[in-house]
């Protein structure tokens, strides 16, 4: 990533220790992103819909609302990247089986240049990801069509849904349930089983389209996240 690039990267802390927030933000600031604080989890969920971060820092441990809740809300409209920090162990499972919907977790205590470093690894490793999506799936809403290698594919609207959802965040790991969440409009009852059905005909799609390594990928225990090269 380009000194530009980071100049423009804005990171937003949630963090209600006001002296760890002010000493993460000052390093990020030296390493050429604009950081903002919120130090509540319905603030930080506020302020995230309203003027939406490049990335979010987000303390596990808050008062009122805390971070695993914010996660889940967060989810919800936006696939903003999350990098979470935490002193409970114990959450560490939960956090590296993404099953929240984080991208990366940080155990406290920590030195700030590992967040700073945290921060530019992930911001570089979407942007690349989002440059070579975009350069070879081009996908558009308005027309619900989708085009892989210049070939346009034949999808179903549960289909289009899916793939659409995964290449927003490329490289991003979306559970079963996420994907369900996305999946059915009318919020019809179905087994988290059904993304797998509706997985193995994209693949067969996308094979067909272009023959070569398969681009979605299946993790173990978790679920699925879209990588192209």
């Amino acid at each position: 990533m380009d000194n530009t690039t980071q100049a423009l990267a804005r990171i937003l802390i949630v963090e209600d220790e006001p002296k760890l927030a002010a000493l993460v933000g000052d390093y990020l600031r030296a390493g050429g992103f604009e950081a903002g604080w919120v130090a509540d989890g319905r603030e930080a969920i506020a302020a995230i819909r309203t003027q939406p971060p490049d990335l979010v820092l987000l303390d596990l441990m808050l008062p009122g609302c805390d971070g695993l809740d914010v996660c889940r809300e967060v989810r919800s409209f936006s696939e903003v990247p999350i990098i979470m920090l935490t002193a409970r162990v114990e959450e560490i499972d939960r956090l590296v089986g993404l099953e929240l919907g984080a991208d990366d977790y940080i155990c406290k205590p920590f030195s700030p240049r590992e967040v700073v470093a945290r921060v530019r690894a992930i911001l570089r490793r979407m942007r690349h990801s989002e440059q070579s999506s975009s350069t070879l799936l081009r996908i558009d809403e308005a027309t619900h069509s989708a085009i892989f290698h210049g070939v346009t594919l034949e999808l179903t609207p549960v289909e289009f849904r899916l793939l659409k959802t995964l290449a927003a965040s490329p490289g991003r790991v979306f559970s079963r349930d996420r994907l369900l969440d996305r999946l059915y409009l009318d919020h019809r009852v179905v087994t988290d089983r059904t993304v797998d059905s509706h997985i193995k005909n994209l693949r067969r799609k996308l094979e067909q389209a272009a023959p070569g390594p398969d681009p979605i990928r299946s993790i173990y225990g978790v679920g699925y996240k879209l990588e192209i090269e």
